[in-house]
């Protein structure tokens, strides 16, 4: 037996992290992660990535087995424009894109919303996510602006959101295993408040407070909030616990923002919403 399947997955950046008080926010990006997974008689799933812990897509791939009751091996590969442990979302990608890939080689079908369940579990026995990050997971599989409860894996509100999004992302990498949690359940009351701003679909406002609370908590600069919305950015954020930083930027604004943030070193990305979301069929080369 052998059966192939791929599928693409989006990145996302945040606008309400969920570490303070579990409820989270966050838009799909058009940065993606692909995955191939190949399905035969082997007794158990394998990664093919080099250099790169294949846990979370392994996992994935057993979780979307064991959903449909079959007992097989096989092997799962991703790749990635996505920047590696940066708070874009990297893991939910990949996870994402191995669950749609399983079920693309099944010839089967789930709710958007159980696939992500599906790769939030194998995030979280993989050891990858504080909070199961069912906000990210969401606004990469469904694409545009998501609002979750991430205790209760419930979607509160998604909506479309037009906009170009400027992402820096500096050398440094951050795990999200790391973050001091304590400091920022602290910020649950602030929180609080910013989550009423993202259901009220102010997500400019949202991110921005969002930013400047979790830089303070996590002990990161601040600087660069600052230099986008100097430059006519309409909200910016720290993106997930970082180290990388997400803008709402329009067209007349991007050139400014920009070579505003080229001066924090690092890597500056062009990038816009992508309001699609993940799909199983990938252009898998």
């Amino acid at each position: 037996m052998r059966r192939r399947g791929t599928a693409t997955a989006l990145g996302a950046a945040t606008v309400l992290n969920a570490v303070a008080n579990w409820k989270g926010s966050a838009f799909g990006v058009d940065l993606k992660t692909s995955a191939e997974v190949v399905l035969d008689d082997s007794p158990r799933v394998k990664g093919d990535v080099p250099g790169i812990d294949d846990r979370l897509i392994v996992r994935s791939v057993e979780l979307v087995l064991q959903r449909f009751g079959v007992a097989v091996g096989g092997v799962v590969r991703t790749k990635s424009d996505i920047p590696l442990a940066r708070g874009l979302k990297s893991s939910s990608s990949a996870a994402n894109a191995a669950v749609l890939a399983t079920l693309d080689a099944l010839d089967e079908e789930l709710d958007p919303l159980e696939a992500t369940r599906i790769g939030v579990a194998a995030a979280k026995d993989a050891g990858v996510t504080i909070t199961g990050a069912f906000d990210d997971a969401s606004a990469s599989m469904l694409g545009g602006y998501v609002v979750t409860d991430n205790r209760e894996m419930k979607l509160l509100k998604r909506e479309e959101l037009e906009s170009e999004v400027l992402l820096l992302v500096p050398e440094e990498k951050l795990f999200s295993k790391d973050t001091d949690v304590g400091r920022s359940r602290l910020l649950a009351p602030i929180a609080d408040l910013i989550l009423d701003l993202a259901l009220a679909g102010d997500y400019a406002r949202a991110m921005t407070i969002n930013g400047l609370v979790y830089c303070s908590a996590l002990r990161l600069s601040s600087d660069p909030i600052f230099a986008a919305l100097n430059s006519g950015a309409r909200g910016a954020s720290l993106s997930g616990t970082g180290p990388a930083y997400a803008a709402l930027v329009d067209d007349e604004n991007i050139g400014e923002v920009e070579s505003a943030w080229l001066e924090f070193g690092g890597r500056v990305i062009r990038t816009k919403v992508n309001n699609v979301g993940s799909s199983k069929k990938s252009r898998w080369r």
